[in-house]
């Protein structure tokens, strides 16, 4: 029983680790547009986020109980797997965010969970209906949802604002912004700490300290809460410049359409039990933002590579889980090498990223690390469709707000 005790320590400790990473890791869902176009400065901009993402953990439990009792059958499964699993899930947010890439945190962990339960038990043991219909549906919908309401509502948006004076509407769009992130921010907080919530509930019962479908206890969603607030504040300030600079170039308007539309595609699907992925939905509505835009672009060179890695999520994160659950499954030398050899990854990683830093003094720099070949079909759009003179007018007195020129991409 001691040993069942400290391993589920040891399966709690990493799951908070993962929920820090995650939200340093998708801190950019909230508050990129914002500090992109200047409405908030970065310091101040992920403050709020974390206060916020500390107070939506406490809104619901739909999404956890998603995670604890619909993916793997709990009564299947040991707390080893669990903690292989989150392995994987953590290797690959930190390789994704060295990358500089928003992909989604939840497919790592969902993707790590189910490689170590097929590795540990089988295939038996996920539930493929509930993957199927509460995970790779809404993968592909969710983005294509927000998109599509963000280009609608950026039209209807710049619509409205035609007969207005530029830098005045910049200024209320810019107060909408901010408004459009607290939301997001709650969003994210209801639905990515509960992932972490029902890890740690799953953890619980595989080793019997609760009842088979029992809800996370309040201590469970305290500490989620707090350790996603604290990864949040720590700024993913990598992915904040991909998000912010590198898909398209983001004026008040568009970042206060892509935001609200993301934040009702969140929230919705929190309140419906579906643990989609908050970077799938934003990233979505930012690209749809800058379809939306007449003259806007969107650099499909960066979108393709951020396809990639969602596509490349679930199954990376897969295997990283097996490799791990199997060795982790040989006793406690295997769970302690697994743990060093994850520890030694994470420095590696981390180390690695010290030689370009990022932070949120030059988070909307476009230096020569970050740029990448001229995006042909953005310049070629850019070229027979400019932005429309209210929005140029805008940009001339906010210089701070975008970048005009098509070929800097940020990464």
């Amino acid at each position: 029983m001691e040993h069942i005790t400290l391993l589920i320590g040891i399966v709690i400790i990493t799951a908070l680790v993962f929920d820090f990473t995650n939200g340093f890791h998708d801190t950019a869902n909230a508050m990129a547009t914002t500090i992109s176009t200047g409405a908030m400065k970065p310091k101040a901009a992920v403050a709020m986020s974390a206060l916020l993402n500390l107070v939506g953990a406490f809104l619901s439990v739909e999404v956890a109980a998603t995670i604890s009792k619909g993916i793997v059958d709990e009564s299947g499964i040991q707390p080893e797997v669990i903690f292989a699993g989150l392995v994987g899930a953590i290797l690959w947010n930190l390789l994704t965010w060295l990358a500089g890439l928003p992909s989604s945190s939840s497919h790592a962990l969902f993707g790590g969970l189910i490689g170590a339960t097929v590795a540990s038990v089988g295939l038996d043991a996920v539930h493929g209906d509930a993957v199927v219909m509460k995970i790779l549906i809404p993968a592909v919908a969710a983005p294509i949802v927000a998109g599509v309401a963000t280009v609608l509502a950026t039209r209807l948006t710049y619509r409205a604002a035609r007969s207005t004076d530029p830098e005045a509407s910049a200024k209320g769009y810019r107060a909408g912004q901010i408004a459009s992130a607290a939301l997001v921010s709650l969003a994210h907080g209801t639905n990515d700490a509960q992932k972490t919530m029902g890890v740690m509930t799953l953890a619980l019962i595989t080793g019997g300290a609760l009842a088979p479908g029992a809800d996370p206890p309040l201590w469970v969603i305290a500490s989620a809460g707090v350790a996603i607030a604290a990864g949040t504040y720590l700024g993913g300030w990598r992915i904040i410049r991909t998000m912010g600079k590198g898909i398209t170039d983001i004026e008040p308007p568009q970042g206060f359409a892509a935001q609200t539309g993301a934040a009702v595609t969140i929230l919705t699907s929190s309140h419906i039990g579906f643990a989609l992925s908050t970077t799938q939905v934003c990233s979505g509505a930012v690209m749809g933002a800058g379809l939306g835009r007449k003259g806007g672009v969107v650099r499909w060179s960066t979108a393709g590579r951020m396809a990639a890695a969602w596509l490349l999520t679930l199954p990376a994160a897969g295997l990283v889980g097996a490799a791990a659950a199997l060795l982790a499954e040989q006793g406690d030398w295997g769970v302690t090498a697994v743990a060093v050899l994850a520890v030694a990854a994470c420095a590696a990683i981390w180390l690695a990223s010290r030689r370009k830093p990022v932070d949120h003094t030059n988070v909307n720099d476009v230096g020569t690390e970050t740029t990448e070949p001229v995006d042909v079909v953005a310049t070629a759009i850019q070229t027979v469709a400019p932005p429309p003179v209210a929005a140029a007018a805008a940009e001339a007195h906010e210089p701070q707000a975008t970048s005009t020129a098509p070929a800097q991409a940020a990464v």
